[in-house]
C-alpha cells in the first residue's frame, strides 16, 4: 500500500514495485487507506508525511492504535530531512524512513527487505505457537497422568472401605452443584471462579486418599471402634495431606494438588470447630474442604454400610439441616436446601445397586 498526496510520486512507486511483481493500491489521502487497510491489511505501507486531511504522523498513529494492522511495517517515504522528523516517525512506530527525493532502487531493496523480515517474523510467531501448543500438550498429558495416579490411589482407598461404588462419582457431582450455587454469594465471589469449581470437581476425590495408610483391621471393623482405634482412623484426614504434599513438592504450581491437600485434611473439620485434626473453626477451614465435608455426609447418610442401613433423603435432609452453624458452613447448606431434588436425583441416578 502506498499513502502519498502526490500523484507523481504514487505513479513512480507503483510502477517500480508493479514491475518487481508487487500488488500494489494507491491512496493519495490518509483516512482512504486507513479505511482500506481495515478492509484488507496490506503486508507493508509507505506512506509520505506532508498530506491535506490526516498527515502521515497521524495515519501511523491509527494504524498502531488498531489491533488488526499495528504490526503492518510502515517506511516513512517523505522530504523532510531533519533528523528530529525522522526520530517522530520512529516514535510512533516507523521501521524505516526515505528521503525525498529517492532512487527507486533503493526504495525496492528497503521494501524486499522488511517483507523479508516480516516473514521471518511471522514464520517465527508460528513456529513458537506450534513449540506453546506442543508444550502445552506435553504438560497436559503429564497432568492427566498425574491426576489418574493419585485417582487410582483415591479408588483404593476407597475399595477398602466397605463397597461404596460411585461414591467418589455423586461426590464430585454434589460438589459441582454447591460450588456454582455458592459462586453467586457476594462473599466467595471472587473465590469460587470456572478454575476453583474444575480444581474442586477434580480434587474433591482425593478426600480419603489417606485411608490408604490405616489397619485393615481398624479400616474394615463392622462394629464400634475403641477410643485408641478411632484415634487411629482420625489420621487418614493428616495422611491424605502428607502424601498430596510430597506430590506438591515435585510440582508446587499444581493448583489441583493444592485443593486436594486442602480437602484431605480439613473435610473432617466442623463449623463450630469441634472437628478434626486441627480443630478449624467457622472460616478458617478452606471453603473447598467446607464443600466436600456436606457433600461427603449427604452421600454417606444416603449409603449402606456394613454398621449401618441407608437413610432416605428427607431423613439425610434433615441431619444436614440440623447441622447447620455447628458440623456445617450456614451458607453451604443453604446452598444444599436450594439442590436438595439434585442431590436426590444424582444420588438415584448413580446408585451403587
Amino acid at each position: 500500500m502506498v499513502i502519498d498526496d502526490t500523484p507523481a510520486n504514487l505513479s513512480l512507486l507503483a510502477g517500480m514495485l508493479n514491475a518487481r511483481g508487487f500488488d500494489v493500491r494507491l491512496f493519495p489521502r490518509g483516512r482512504m487507506a486507513l479505511a482500506a487497510a481495515r478492509q484488507e491489511p496490506p503486508d507493508l505501507i509507505l506512506l509520505d508525511i506532508n498530506m491535506p486531511e490526516m498527515n502521515g504522523y497521524d495515519v501511523c498513529r491509527q494504524l498502531k492504535m488498531d489491533k488488526h494492522l499495528r504490526d503492518v511495517p510502515v517506511i516513512f517515504v517523505s522530504a523532510h530531512a531533519h533528523t528530529l522528523d525522522k526520530v517522530k516517525a520512529f516514535e510512533l512506530g516507523g521501521i524505516d524512513y526515505v528521503t525525498k527525493p529517492f532512487h527507486t532502487a533503493e526504495v525496492a531493496a528497503r521494501v524486499e527487505t522488511h517483507l523479508q523480515l516480516r516473514r521471518y517474523r511471522l514464520e517465527l510467531e508460528q513456529y513458537n505457537q506450534r513449540l506453546q501448543d506442543m508444550v502445552a500438550e506435553q504438560v497436559r498429558e503429564i497432568a492427566d497422568a498425574q491426576m489418574s495416579t493419585i485417582l487410582a490411589l483415591s479408588k483404593l482407598a476407597e475399595s477398602r472401605d466397605d463397597d461404596t461404588g460411585h461414591h467418589l462419582e455423586r461426590v464430585q457431582h454434589y460438589c459441582r452443584l454447591l460450588a456454582r450455587e455458592l459462586r453467586h454469594l457476594p462473599a466467595v465471589t471472587t473465590e469460587v471462579d470456572d478454575a476453583f469449581i474444575s480444581n474442586l470437581i477434580n480434587a474433591s476425590p482425593l478426600h480419603d486418599v489417606g485411608k490408604v495408610g490405616i489397619p485393615d483391621a481398624i479400616l474394615l471393623r463392622p462394629g464400634t471402634l475403641s477410643d485408641e482405634e478411632f484415634a487411629t482412623m482420625r489420621t487418614h484426614a493428616a495422611l491424605g495431606a502428607q502424601t498430596l504434599e510430597a506430590v506438591q513438592a515435585i510440582y508446587p504450581n499444581n493448583a489441583f494438588i493444592r485443593m486436594g491437600i486442602m480437602i484431605a485434611r480439613s473435610h473432617h473439620e466442623r463449623w463450630d470447630g469441634a472437628g478434626y485434626p486441627d480443630g478449624l473453626a467457622g472460616e478458617e477451614i478452606p471453603l473447598p474442604a467446607r464443600i466436600v465435608a456436606l457433600a461427603d455426609v449427604y452421600d454417606a447418610l444416603r449409603s449402606k454400610r456394613c454398621y449401618k442401613a441407608a437413610f432416605s433423603h428427607e431423613e439425610s435432609r434433615r441431619i444436614i439441616a440440623d447441622g447447620r452453624g455447628t458440623q456445617f458452613d450456614p451458607a453451604i447448606v443453604d446452598a444444599f436446601m436450594r439442590q436438595e431434588q439434585a442431590f436426590h436425583h444424582i444420588r438415584t441416578t448413580m446408585d451403587d445397586g
